[in-house]
């Protein structure tokens, strides 16, 4: 699936507006939704006009201004009355003053309940008493409550941070529970955060001190960045820290699970793990050829392949492919655990290493007792040079004969890797002189595991697109949050990972947004839309296992537009992130 991109515009301002990557032009339509606040606008303006006329035909008369000076006075106050009463009908249908209207009405109210402006420390103590019991007791504003926010705790890490502090308040605003990790709980710091928000000390690069900070908590946002761009400060925040606190997750649930005498539902089932020679035991190499008649003797050059277990400890999958058409594979019989089925799944990730070739992973599903109704199911894969890990979602597999249902994960009973010299690509990086011969290939396996399934996302990351980051650090910052978005994906849990372009200081929600796939933005974005997205993404399922870029709407130059309208958003709820995220891709 090529890579999309959704404009998303989520207030009152424009028009509640989406679009998506794909055609050269802007469509008629697209105009039109998004020029009505300016057409509304200028209707009030005709309307003005025609007061304006109507005072000039409705003078007093001349001899009334002789008999009776107050008569010079009273139609005039009565036009004035009617000017204000027609502008205020005006003002209430035109889109934009509504917008502004609830823009004021809403930052007074967060203000006054949420403490979104600093708590001064000169504030009463009878007022923040009065604050939390609001916050606490009273629980949040109906207009704002989330469903099913009250029986969550969010564990917000860097919510000190330009984005966090936003985040924090979204959260309490909604209704959530809301957990702070913070390195140090000074004066300032606590300032810094409502005093209904449970701090909890702690360093993302220290995993014994994150044991307590993930105790009752249910969902994660991270927005932590190293304040450096020294490499030590980048691995230990933005890689080490992601690792720490998702195994700090996943510890956590499985202690729950062992309480009540289970199994947590964000677990991997392991499928294989390939960690001595008794583990290769039922698999079997098999080579064959997609032609089957005597052309493919006529170019039968040979090819051999094997499946060990070396003296460094490492199962390997090797051999050549020489042969026209030919194809070598390793396959074997699943054995799942007494009470577990695949169904209850969403995908395969596999840890590999190797050469950099690209692999067809093929699943047989069908009546274990017969396996001459069983039907075959694909899916390409690309490794890279070194050790990876490569997610396979089930929705992935196609039938090989077209005519095939969809894949049921329930019947698959038996799994396969294939190795074939066609559509190999030359492994970018190496020297250009150096010859790479496509027809050989070297596969280290580590594990094969199952994804579990869910609705909802658990963990959500703020990472960076690289914009804004100085050209001499740009290649070590990302190669630190590329690598703290690699250990998130395969840690089992769902997430949502959110690349904003520079981040700016303005207010939320007053400009069109881009969500793209495939590192083509070039606009910042603001702090606070940033934080909305953070919060929107806890219950939408459209959001679980997708990275995105997400940054403001721009106008492109003439003939080079890259976005157009695909859905109009006028709901109350303002939910822009569904149809926005829908049309991306998953397990990215």
């Amino acid at each position: 699936m090529p890579a999309v991109a959704t404009t998303v515009t989520p207030t009152p301002k424009l028009s509640n507006s989406c679009y998506f990557h794909g055609s050269p032009r802007w469509d008629s339509s697209c105009r039109a939704h998004i020029f009505v606040p300016k057409a509304s606008a200028g209707n009030s303006g005709k309307g003005n006009k025609g007061s304006k006329n109507k005072k000039t035909n409705t003078a007093t008369p001349p001899d009334a201004i002789t008999e009776n000076n107050k008569l010079t006075i009273q139609p005039s106050q009565q036009q004035q009355q009617q000017q204000q009463q027609v502008s205020i009908s005006l003002d209430d249908v035109n889109p934009v003053g509504l917008g502004r209207k609830s823009r004021q009405i809403f930052d007074e109210v967060w203000r006054k309940f949420s403490g979104l402006g600093q708590i001064s420390r000169t504030t009463r103590a009878d007022d923040m008493e009065a604050l939390d019991a609001l916050l606490i007791r009273e629980g949040p504003m109906c207009e704002f409550t989330t469903p099913g926010a009250q029986n969550t705790t969010v564990l917000v890490v860097g919510a000190t941070s330009r984005i966090g502090r936003i985040v924090v308040r979204k959260l309490m605003l909604r209704g959530y529970t809301v957990k702070a990790l913070v390195r140090e709980a000074d004066e300032e710091v606590v300032d810094m955060l409502p005093r209904s928000v449970e701090i909890v000390i702690g360093d993302v690069g220290d995993a014994s001190s994150l044991i307590a900070a993930v105790e009752n908590c249910n969902k994660i946002i991270y927005c932590a960045t190293a304040r450096s761009t020294i490499t030590a400060d980048l691995y230990r925040v933005d890689h080490q820290g992601v690792f720490n606190l998702t195994k700090a997750f996943q510890d956590y649930n499985h202690k729950l699970a062992q309480l009540r005498a289970g199994k947590s539902s964000k677990s991997k089932l392991l499928l294989a793990k390939f960690k001595s020679e008794d583990s290769l035991t039922g698999w079997e190499v098999h080579h064959g050829t997609y032609f089957q008649d005597v052309v493919a003797f006529k170019y039968d050059a040979g090819m051999d392949a094997k499946f060990e277990f070396t003296e460094d400890g490492q199962a390997v999958f090797s051999g050549f492919v020489f042969t026209r058409g030919g194809y070598v594979e390793l396959s074997r019989k699943l054995s799942l655990p007494l009470g577990s089925t695949l169904d209850r799944y969403e995908g395969l990730v596999l840890s590999v290493g190797g050469n950099g070739r690209s692999y067809v992973l093929i699943l047989e599903a069908g009546p274990s007792a017969d396996t001459t109704q069983s039907k075959l199911y694909f899916a390409r894969f690309s490794t890279k040079v070194g050790f990876c890990r490569v997610r396979v979602p089930f929705s992935s597999f196609r039938p090989v004969k077209p005519d095939d249902p969809p894949l049921d994960p329930f019947l698959v009973h038996t799994i396969t890797v294939r190795f074939e010299p066609r559509r190999q690509r030359p492994v970018e990086g190496r020297p250009s002189g150096a010859s790479q011969d496509l027809r050989s290939f070297k596969l280290i396996l580590e594990y094969i595991k199952a994804l579990p399934t869910g609705q909802e996302t658990d963990f959500v990351l703020v990472s960076c697109t690289g914009l804004g980051v100085e050209p001499s650090r740009r290649e070590q910052v990302l190669k630190a949050k590329r690598a703290g978005e690699d250990s998130l994906r395969r840690s089992g849990l769902g997430y949502t990972i959110i690349r904003p372009g520079p981040l700016q200081e303005e207010p939320g929600g007053q400009r069109a947004l881009i969500f793209d796939q495939g590192n083509r933005i070039t606009q910042g974005i603001g702090c606070a839309d940033v934080a909305d997205i953070c919060v929107k993404a806890l219950h939408d399922s459209t959001a679980r296992n997708k990275s995105f870029d997400v940054c403001y709407e721009y106008v492109a130059e003439q003939g080079r537009e890259l976005y157009e309208l695909v859905a109009h958003l006028p709901d109350k709820a303002n939910n822009y992130l569904t149809p926005a995220l829908s049309v991306l891709e998953k397990n990215t």
